[in-house]
């Protein structure tokens, strides 16, 4: 996957991230606030010090024109916190829509077994870090009322990578405002090895990790994916 791209349409008086690195900064205190430190069992020096190596990556990413803008349907980047530094379904509750307060939900439908036969599809270059960057990503706007089955394989002739679980989990917590009635999105880069694909959508007023059919579209539910991602 490419380490950076620009977006094709963005409006001019969209805004712009101008310091990379504390917008880095602005995640890591996120996590920090949320109690990821403690989910990892790190103290929070040591949680705080995974992330430092991706300074430099993300400042390669920049030069080499990663986009800085802002829009309702994307963002530059996302520091991405992996399955094996905590499991996502210690993750769930930290879910957010926006500037709500109630907690995220995994769905009963995920059954006995909840998250754990979940993994990442073959060929998305998963980083073999505790941490790294997901670079330009996308809510996917485009694909509302598109089969995942079907938009795929457009998101990847594109040189793009559908989102795994624990990047969606990610995306939320550095962006919940992305996460809206309406504008919730599939995560296409994990599977159970059936035709479900894991979704973040808003039930009842709260975040709800659960799924639906690759055969299915869904008016509200997009397929999110991103540039590429990278670590130190």
């Amino acid at each position: 996957m490419p380490a950076a791209t620009t977006s094709a349409s963005t409006s001019p008086d969209a805004p712009q991230i101008s310091d990379p690195t504390d917008e880095l900064a602005r995640q890591i205190d996120t996590y920090v606030a949320l109690g990821y430190p403690a989910l990892a069992c790190l103290d929070e020096a040591a949680f705080r010090a995974l992330f430092a190596p991706l300074e430099r990556p993300l400042a390669d990413a920049v030069a080499a024109g990663l986009n800085l803008t802002v829009t309702g349907n994307r963002v530059p980047f996302v520091a991405v916190i992996a399955d094996a530094l905590v499991p996502p379904e210690e993750r769930v509750p930290m879910l957010r829509a926006g500037r709500g307060k109630k907690e995220g939900i995994l769905d009963r439908n995920y059954g006995d077994n909840g998250l754990a036969p979940y993994r990442a599809i073959d060929g998305l270059g998963i980083p073999d870090a505790p941490v790294y960057l997901l670079l330009d990503v996308e809510r996917g706007d485009e694909f509302k009322n598109v089969k995942p089955m079907n938009a795929t394989p457009i998101i990847a002739e594109r040189a793009r990578t559908v989102l795994t679980i624990a990047e969606g989990l990610s995306f939320n917590v550095a962006y919940p405002d992305k996460l809206m009635k309406n504008h919730c999105f599939m995560l296409a880069g994990s599977h159970e090895g059936n035709r479900r694909v894991p979704a973040i959508w808003i039930s009842k007023n709260a975040p709800k990790l659960g799924w639906c059919f690759q055969g299915v579209e869904h008016t509200w539910l997009s397929i999110a994916s991103a540039a590429g991602r990278v670590a130190s």
